[in-house]
């Protein structure tokens, strides 16, 4: 049954909040051990989606439902595991890019998604956007390039804020990817409960044996470092990740990805709050070109809907 629109809004939101607070655990987690760099973001990314599909594994176990695959076509296999190979990479690199550059910075790039994917599924699905879907979308991206720019104004003392920024970019062309990919799985058949059932260990599996190859071990960090990551597992990734991804089934992938882009103005006010990374007005101005953009491009979309 399709879900109401004001059914799906809601999760979306709830969604958007619980990611919100992904860049702030991480960057605890990078403070509380004073370790940066490739190695020790796959140890982030690997146990939180390791954690993840345990608490999924162990909810499956205690609940009275069950994996059904009838009705299933076999390509929503081959979807569901690109989609879990696509998380895993972008976990890789955007996490890596909080090492490197700012939070604001970081969050803003790692949403612009809502460009690649509208290219994406123009070239690959024949899905022309409408003019004012474009617009939106070039409001909104504007509005995150003064949130980037503003940040790139302040001395923040990042170790190398354009290797960042450009991890952060790629993680977003390849979130564009996975966000697709589940669009389609569940499509073709695949609820959201057996959906990341395949995509969370897929990904953990692939992220495991990376971290020791970097010379990373998984033990010896402080407490701390894995309450924040289990708090990641749960908010972020169970409740945030998976919000979206039932989403996307029932919303255009850019609609939703748009919605994400209220991530960056969460995130940097976190960062303020904890961190002490201020934002400046042109942050502020920012955020509120970012929200028209957004309006405008969900007006669009369901123009057509």
């Amino acid at each position: 049954m399709k879900p109401k629109q004001w059914q799906v809004s809601i999760i979306l939101t709830i969604g958007v909040l619980a990611i919100a607070s992904t860049a702030i655990f991480i960057r605890l987690s990078i403070e509380a051990t004073g370790v940066r760099g490739v190695g020790f973001s796959l140890f982030i990314a690997a146990t939180r989606l390791t954690i993840a599909a345990l608490l999924l594994g162990i909810g499956r176990l205690f609940s009275h439902s069950r994996l059904s695959f009838q009705n299933v076509s076999p390509s929503a296999y081959y979807y569901a595991i690109g989609a879990g190979v696509s998380l895993a990479l972008h976990f890789a690199f955007w996490i890596t890019s909080l090492s490197f550059t700012s939070i604001a910075a970081s969050t803003t790039l790692v949403t612009t998604n809502p460009i690649w994917i509208t290219l994406f599924s123009w070239l690959w699905f024949k899905e022309k956007p409408t003019k004012m879907t474009v617009a939106g979308i070039a409001v909104a991206l504007s509005g995150g390039i003064l949130i980037a720019f503003a940040d790139k104004g302040s001395d923040g003392g990042y170790s190398n804020p354009l290797l960042g920024d450009m991890l952060a970019l790629l993680g977003s062309v390849i979130v564009s990817l996975y966000f697709l990919f589940g669009r389609e799985a569940q499509r073709r058949g695949l609820s959201i409960g057996n959906y990341i059932f395949i995509i969370y260990p897929t990904a953990a599996l692939l992220l495991l044996p990376l971290p020791p190859l970097f010379g990373t071990s998984y033990f010896g960090y402080p407490q701390v470092v894995y309450l924040y990551i289990f708090l990641m597992a749960v908010f972020s990734q169970l409740i945030g990740h998976t919000s979206f991804n039932w989403a996307v089934r029932w919303l255009s992938p850019t609609v939703v990805t748009l919605a994400i882009l209220f991530e960056p103005v969460g995130a940097s006010f976190l960062g303020w709050l904890i961190f002490g990374e201020v934002p400046s007005s042109l942050v502020f101005l920012g955020g509120l070109v970012l929200l028209l953009g957004v309006a405008t491009a969900i007006i669009g979309t369901r123009n057509v809907q």
